[in-house]
């Protein structure tokens, strides 16, 4: 059976058809959404605000329903570049070195607004530290520390992930938190010291002493999915990083600040 629906203007009575079956769950949605008993049989006359309001609701539902037969999982594969920020403390300088990595997704897509992915990432994180500020060598009482440590990050996160399929592309935007480990594969510390009388100087040189730190962080990006074969493609990206930096060597106290790593990232991605 089909309804009609009028919609009034202060001058005047105007007619806007929309035919949708009594039976249908959708004409029923619609019409409890817009404050009326989806059983009456009657003409109702709705205002030109309640109409549109229901249209877009209508919309919608037609939308979400369109991304759900649209969902995907897909696994992925890709390498990055890690460039870091520099941070200074009190009386510390640590200055990260630029690396690169591999990242491992797992990925699904319900709809356009819900998605999630896990992710695992790996790449060199080696750290440079020296004393702030640094002094000038030889000269009257002076003494210059610095540290080299070689180490591994490791970083585990859960992203939420809302994007749009164009054809053959799906951009999309993510967000997220995780954990970023970095743990030491050794070090050396070098100290300089001038005495009163120059050039009375000496340095040594002795092994790092060293410790594993786990950071939270915060994880955010951007990127496109490049269908380029049925369940296959290219995947482009961009990913950031923050979190508070590592010190990883008791020699240097942290800096305890924030920092940075930029992951450009390409890889490519395989749909189930």
């Amino acid at each position: 059976m089909w309804g009609t629906f009028k919609y009034r203007r202060e001058t005047g009575l105007e007619q806007c058809p929309v035919f949708l079956r009594e039976s249908s769950a959708v004409r029923r949605i619609f019409l409890t959404n817009m404050g009326f008993n989806p059983g009456s049989m009657e003409r109702i006359y709705l205002p030109m605000e309640q109409l549109l309001k229901g249209t877009l609701f209508l919309g919608l539902l037609v939308g979400l329903g369109s991304g759900q037969a649209l969902a995907q999982t897909d696994v992925a594969i890709s390498g990055y570049g890690a460039f870091n920020q520099s941070t200074s403390g009190t009386t510390t300088i640590q200055k990260p070195s630029d690396q690169g990595g591999f990242l491992i997704e797992a990925r699904h897509i319900s709809n356009p607004l819900v998605g999630y992915e896990v992710t695992y990432a790996f790449n060199r994180a080696n750290q440079a530290y020296a004393t702030n500020p640094a002094q000038v060598c030889p000269a009257f009482g002076c003494t210059n520390s610095t540290a080299s440590v070689q180490a591994n990050a490791h970083e585990v996160t859960g992203d939420w992930v809302v994007s749009l399929r164009v054809l053959n592309l799906r951009p999309f935007a993510l967000a997220g938190g995780g954990v970023l480990v970095n743990v030491p594969q050794g070090g050396t510390v070098t100290t300089i010291g001038c005495g009163v009388v120059i050039p009375l100087c000496s340095s040594g040189t002795t092994t790092a002493q060293t410790q594993t730190q786990a950071k939270a962080m915060f994880v955010y990006g951007a990127g496109v999915d490049w269908t380029v074969v049925p369940h296959l493609g290219v995947r482009f990206q961009y990913r950031g990083r923050v979190y508070k930096a590592p010190d990883l060597v008791t020699a240097f106290s942290s800096t305890d600040r924030f920092t940075r790593t930029a992951e450009p990232v390409l890889g490519v991605f395989l749909r189930f």
